[in-house]
């Protein structure tokens, strides 16, 4: 078997696995979480022989493995159950509310993307030199601050104080996309300057790691600027650990935008979660939960892929 496909199958695989280790994980944290979803449910008032009829109803009695091969195999046929607190499809709701948190990923990571790999690349081509230090202290900066206080921050300066745009990220259907995005322009701001900050730091690392290799200083030699140098060299070589770094990011972008969309009460899947995180709504709960794990690991698999592929040694065995 040619390596290249070995290597993929076997990242295939792990993917596979991975995946079904986060389902188990998953609902053995919603079974150990403290409470009663019954009694939840119907309150403190409600009777004994309630509370029993209601664990038989929700299936709360039969044993905790086959309820997971049931959930399990209804996830894999989209059936992702029934929300307790208010009797909707689960899978109806998440597919509304996955649609808006794409949507603000997606163009998070259309301007955070191609900016840090400029940014990088620029850092690169006046290394030590006052860009390359005012880029890298502006970007610890950004790390180093909670995303909560940027979101708050922007609130306030540039909602508030300034009124350019509202503080509160609410879109729905019948916006045109000049509307949504206007809507969600800062919490936009906020999570690329999160995810920039990191990207562009592992972008110039990247490349100035490739830069010390022969072949860099045999293109100097011949006399190539320093830019195509960079760009025509060191960039392509440099490709695998970017895309990694970039999945990682845009995967973040997807899974960890829970506080970014509960500052801004953005109607995306985090609030969604939040909001039933508190109900005890564990089939919600669940299946928030599964859906987040899968993007994440998708989204690591296909960066391991990128770089299998983008391995000449791996595409042209001797």
């Amino acid at each position: 078997m040619h390596p290249v496909v070995k290597l993929v199958s076997q990242r295939l695989a792990l993917g596979l696995i991975l995946l079904i280790a986060a389902s188990v994980l998953i609902f053995v944290g919603t079974l150990i979480l403290p409470g009663d979803v019954a009694q939840s449910i119907l309150g403190q008032s409600a009777t004994p022989e309630a509370l029993a009829n209601l664990r038989e109803e929700l299936g709360l009695n039969e044993p905790a493995v086959l309820r997971y091969f049931d959930w399990l195999f209804g996830a894999l046929q989209g059936d992702l159950g029934t929300a307790l607190t208010n009797g909707q499809d689960i899978a109806t709701s998440i597919g509304r509310r996955l649609g808006n948190t794409l949507f603000l990923a997606f163009w998070a990571a259309v301007i955070s993307v191609p900016l840090a790999i400029f940014l990088g690349l620029l850092a690169v081509r006046y290394r030590d030199r006052w860009p390359d230090k005012l880029i890298s202290a502006v970007t610890l900066a950004s790390i180093s601050i909670p995303e909560f206080l940027i979101g708050y921050l922007l609130i306030y300066f540039v909602a508030v104080q300034l009124g350019w745009f509202s503080s509160v990220a609410m879109i729905n259907d019948s916006m045109s996309l000049l509307e949504k995005l206007n809507a969600i322009a800062l919490p936009v701001a906020v999570l690329t300057l999160v995810v920039l900050a990191h990207m562009m730091r592992m972008t110039r690392a990247a490349i100035l790691n490739v830069m010390q290799s022969a072949y860099i200083e045999t293109a100097e030699l011949k006399g190539l600027t320093t830019f195509k140098v960079i760009a025509r060299h060191a960039f392509p070589n440099a490709i695998a650990p970017i895309v990694n770094v970039v999945m990682l990011n845009l995967a973040y972008l997807v899974v960890g935008v829970v506080v970014i969309e509960v500052v801004f009460v953005y109607p995306g899947m985090g609030q969604y979660l939040v909001d039933h995180v508190s109900k005890r709504d564990v089939p919600v709960v669940q299946a928030c939960g599964l859906i987040f794990a899968a993007v994440y690991i998708v989204l690591n698999m296909i960066a391991d892929i990128v770089a299998i592929l983008s391995n000449p040694r791996l595409r042209h065995p001797k």
